[in-house]
């Protein structure tokens, strides 16, 4: 089984927080879900989230077109919680009619062109997820619902669509707030390359014929399914730049400070857990 992950047959990128080493302590296990979309979840993989997991909040980070498009599936017992980090209409750069049409007819390399010849597609996309209004706001609450749980009596579940940028961002801000390091964070982001190897190998293998410079490249491979490292060092760099640290970021942006960073290690941290 690959690094971090949970069995969720018809979930895609389906892994936890739990296990990873911060600051002397552990993360408690099964607490701290993040995924793919929920659509394709079996009933199986709905009893576990439900039995196993005893998942008490869903947050949902999708814009809302995706969120009507594939509805969650209900968890009994669970809250369903939509934060949508970025709507269309706050990029910088709008799509027109005709990458709507292109989107609509799913040729994913002709929109792929498109948008990369529009600035769409790079690792300022983190940013606007961040630093938007509409980001800060989604993230706050996210924090809110963690300080909030009990994790003795469930867990907390959120994903996006592909469960590694809107979903990532919140885990690299969660991961920091429990006291990880650089490394961990990073290594936590480039799991999704793992859990998706065989999607990005046949993406390369498709386009081995049309050489290309490597951040078009990258941006390809981001946008059928990729992260790329440094998108995710750039967005920590400029919390850094921009609050002096992720931590800064936290407190100035989203309302965590140190109150609530403590009260998080106190509720998802333990000593020497195996649970």
């Amino acid at each position: 089984m690959l690094k971090q992950a949970i069995d969720l047959p018809g979930i895609e990128n389906a892994r936890e927080l739990g296990g990873y080493a911060v600051g002397g302590k552990i993360i408690k296990k099964g607490v701290l879900l993040r995924t793919a979309g929920l659509g394709g979840a079996s009933q199986e993989t709905i009893d576990k989230l439900r039995n196993d997991f005893r998942v008490e909040s869903v947050i949902d980070f999708r814009m809302t077109g995706e969120r009507y498009a594939g509805p969650d599936p209900e968890i009994p017992g669970a809250r369903n919680i939509h934060l949508p980090v970025i709507e269309t209409e706050d990029y910088p750069v709008k799509a027109d009619q005709k990458m709507i049409d292109e989107y609509k007819s799913r040729d994913r390399i002709k929109l792929f062109e498109m948008a990369y010849a529009a600035g769409m597609l790079g690792p300022e996309q983190y940013i606007i997820f961040l630093l938007g209004e509409r980001g800060r706001k989604a993230y706050r609450e996210f924090f809110r619902i963690l300080l909030e749980n009990d994790p003795d009596t469930g867990a907390v579940l959120w994903h996006c669509t592909d469960g590694k940028d809107r979903t990532g961002c919140a885990a690299m801000l969660l991961l920091a707030a429990l006291g990880a390091d650089r490394e961990t964070i990073i290594e936590d982001y480039m799991l999704t390359n793992g859990y998706k190897a065989a999607q990005i190998e046949a993406v390369k293998q498709k386009t081995a014929s049309y050489p290309m410079p490597q951040e078009k490249l990258d941006a390809l491979l981001f946008m059928s399914g990729a992260v790329v490292e440094r998108y995710m060092t750039n967005a920590i760099d400029t919390l850094t730049e921009k609050y002096g640290s992720i931590e800064g970021y936290l407190r100035e942006a989203l309302n965590v400070g140190a109150p609530e960073i403590k009260e998080l290690r106190n509720k998802y941290l333990c000593g020497g857990c195996h649970e």
